[in-house]
């Protein structure tokens, strides 16, 4: 009895020494609806936060890999920043920058993959619409057919692509609803919306069957032989898709096969409230937006949006708790596993239920990133990309000017 007592301790005092291993212990104090709320989206000059950033990102890019035209780490995750900037500012020379990455994804494009984070759609996609804004029918045309032309790899019955987000059928998937959200209902046709959504279910539910799941997680994705469950390469990041209004996946198959997955991996949560990367994994480590709480956070709310259960959002709120503890991250301030990622969960809270607490935390978690480079994080391979680095970092604070109207790129629309 003894000995397994200081096993237990043994095991806590390792989790609480790897948790403070991966992120810093949060020095800000929390919400005092006394206080009034700095940085609550008033601030005249929309750039002033983050133009030094933004220069530092261009002269650093001149050192990034030519050949990486991925919106993950690559050239179109800069013609997304630009574009944000765009809207915010209305900026023509934002547009521009935009438009000058586009045509320098164009050239190296390689077919070799077809999501939006790290394939072919993203470029394409992203293409569609600046060229969309800029009244070149023409070339958004031609990169709206590209992107449509994808769709014989992801519905092919002999393909081995896997669900997710990241390099999998929920990732083209969501090239498609973008493209929709920013050119138009109709630019490309809910008949193709659908084929793809289905495609994505009847996997899941093939997985499920020969996983002998299907009384419990009707609906089931692995990657690599892992059943991930954050929102990169896991269940959250593909049940968030499918429920997207867009996505038009019909109320029974969400209701019957959506709802009762979800509840599955809300069911693995830990004590702490925070959640484990994979179905097989029992170790609380990660508080990444691609594996934790950051993510799952996102899956909660939209299947609070959908389902209207009070339950799913009081679990939105308990991860928000563990992000305010743990979620300024050693690894730096990207929004794939970093702090502007992992302020994204605040901004999504605070959209839907308007609580300041969220607003506070999200520009804290901003407060942080405006010191770039200061506190000792980790260097990312890809340190001025939109998912690992700086680009991320300026995405996200760019969004405290408007926080009603907040996004996470390439992942919520």
């Amino acid at each position: 009895m003894g000995d397994n007592v200081s096993k237990r301790l043994k095991l806590v005092s390792a989790t609480e020494a790897e948790m403070e291993e991966r992120s810093f212990p949060n020095p800000y104090p929390d919400w005092d609806p006394g206080a009034r709320t700095s940085g609550s989206g008033e601030e005249d000059d929309h750039r002033e936060p983050f133009d030094a950033e933004g220069k530092q990102m261009e002269e650093g890019l001149k050192t990034a890999d030519p050949h990486d035209f991925s919106t993950y780490t690559g050239w179109t995750g800069i013609a997304l920043l630009y574009l944000q900037l765009h809207r915010l500012t209305h900026e023509a020379a934002d547009l521009q920058r935009a438009l000058d990455y586009v045509k320098r994804t164009m050239r190296i494009l390689n077919g070799r993959k077809v999501t939006f984070l790290c394939g072919d759609a993203g470029p394409l996609a992203v293409g569609a619409v600046v060229h969309h804004k800029l009244n070149n029918a023409a070339d958004s045309q031609d990169c709206l057919s590209r992107v449509l032309q994808l769709q014989r790899a992801v519905l092919s019955p002999d393909s081995d692509m896997p669900d997710e987000l990241l390099y999998g059928r929920a990732g083209y998937l969501y090239a498609l609803l973008y493209v929709n959200q920013q050119m138009g209902a109709d630019a490309v046709e809910q008949d193709v919306i659908t084929k793809v959504a289905t495609a994505i279910v009847e996997s899941g539910k093939n997985l499920s069957v020969e996983q002998k799941k299907t009384d419990r997680c009707p609906l089931l994705y692995e990657w690599h032989k892992k059943q991930y469950i954050g929102a990169a390469h896991g269940l959250a990041g593909i049940f968030c898709t499918l429920m997207q209004p867009g996505a038009q996946v019909p109320a029974a198959v969400l209701s019957e096969l959506v709802r009762p997955s979800i509840d599955y991996v809300r069911h693995k949560r830990f004590r702490s409230g925070n959640f484990p990367s994979s179905l097989s994994n029992e170790s609380d480590r990660l508080v990444h937006w691609c594996h934790g709480a950051p993510g799952i956070v996102h899956m909660l709310i939209m299947a609070y949006r959908v389902f209207k259960e009070e339950k799913y959002l009081k679990e939105a709120a308990d991860c928000a708790e563990v992000i305010w503890q743990r979620g300024l991250l050693r690894k730096g301030y990207g929004i794939c596993h970093g702090t502007a990622g992992n302020g994204y969960a605040f901004l999504s809270l605070y959209k839907l239920t308007q609580d300041k607490k969220y607003l506070y935390r999200a520009c804290k978690f901003a407060e942080w990133c405006l010191a770039y480079g200061t506190h000792g994080c980790r260097i990312p391979d890809r340190p001025y990309s939109l998912f690992e680095g700086m680009a991320g970092a300026i995405y996200y604070l760019s969004e405290l000017s408007h926080p009603e109207a907040s996004c996470f790129p390439a992942f919520e629309l």
